[in-house]
């Protein structure tokens, strides 16, 4: 099992913390431009640095060029963003899980970005776990068939949304508000706030592409 996390130059707010990070042994660290710089102040040196990064100062450069040991630099003319090239760069480990941190807050262009960039990645390579996280959420998107949820202890609310069709015959179970062949409409908050019995949950679903967001409320 290899996991990489892609760190990007979101707000460093909402980047997660390094026992978090840590967390994911023998994980690959890719840092996207500024996100870079997030990860070794979090004490973590990642594996690759990939970007334009022009958002750095010249101060930021040089440590970047001290500590990390393999850096990869484009020019800022090009088509593709700094976190696309980061995600790119994870794909070449192989790995089973990719998650991607520092993508969220700040302009909203950018978020909505992001979560394209997901989107396609993940309808790219559909063996591979995507998440995007941040300090109260986690995003993932579904597709068809079934899907076993694993309780977390630190995102405790579920939550689904309709991405791009409507989602048909959406059973879930071991979850409090449980539903059977019923369907996620476009703009419906129904299956918002959701919540875990037990050690894991499940959904299945026959049509349709479901995001799938984990959360904690930020006053817990």
């Amino acid at each position: 099992m290899t996991v990489v996390v892609v760190c990007a130059g979101g707000p460093e707010e909402e980047v997660v913390s390094s026992d978090f990070l840590l967390s994911f042994n023998d994980a690959k660290f890719i840092g996207a431009d500024h996100g870079t710089i997030y990860l070794l102040n979090r004490g973590i040196i990642p594996d690759l640095a990939v970007g334009d990064f022009d958002s750095l100062t010249y101060e930021e450069w040089q440590v970047v060029q001290e500590r990390v040991p393999n850096i990869e630099r484009h020019i800022p003319e090009k088509d593709e963003t700094d976190t696309e090239l980061a995600i790119f760069k994870a794909l070449a480990y192989q790995p089973t899980e990719i998650i991607l941190i520092g993508v969220t807050g700040g302009r909203l262009d950018h978020y909505e970005a992001n979560l394209h960039i997901l989107y396609r990645i993940q309808k790219m390579n559909p063996a591979i776990q995507i998440k995007m996280i941040n300090n109260l959420n986690c995003l993932q998107f579904l597709w068809p068939g079934k899907h076993k949820i694993v309780s977390d202890r630190y995102f405790k609310y579920l939550s689904f949304f309709a991405f791009g069709d409507v989602v048909k015959n959406v059973t879930l179970r071991n979850v409090k508000y449980e539903t059977t062949d019923e369907i996620i409409d476009i703009g419906t908050t129904r299956f918002t706030s959701n919540e875990i019995v037990g050690e894991y949950a499940s959904i299945s679903f026959s049509h349709g592409i479901c995001l799938m967001i984990r959360s904690i409320d930020d006053k817990e």
